[in-house]
């Protein structure tokens, strides 16, 4: 569904999502990484229900794209830059609330 505009990107940086290595342009959001380069289907489960939710406004604005970056839960994938290195699972119900 998702296609990068440039397949050749000159800088790129690793990122661990769900547990498997991609190579993703540098400056490129967490979730525009996830929607172009994983068979991950959604990137979140809705607290109430437990059912799917992905990226939808890709401006943080909706909060579908909540994830767990880095052991931190509750990051909008669509306002954090990859990173390389960086660690990214998907999030189940609410996360784990830091106190």
């Amino acid at each position: 569904m998702f296609k990068r505009i440039n397949q050749h990107p000159e800088d790129s940086v690793t990122i661990t999502i769900n547990g498997l290595p991609y190579d993703v342009p540098a400056g490129e959001t967490v979730a525009a990484a996830i929607l172009a380069s994983s068979n991950l289907k959604f990137t979140r489960t809705s607290f109430i229900s437990n059912s799917p939710r992905a990226p939808f406004c890709l401006m943080g604005v909706c909060y579908e794209c909540l994830m767990v970056i880095n052991g931190q839960s509750n990051q909008r994938a669509c306002q954090v830059q990859v990173e390389d290195g960086m660690i990214v699972d998907r999030q189940k119900g609410t996360g784990l609330l830091s106190t």
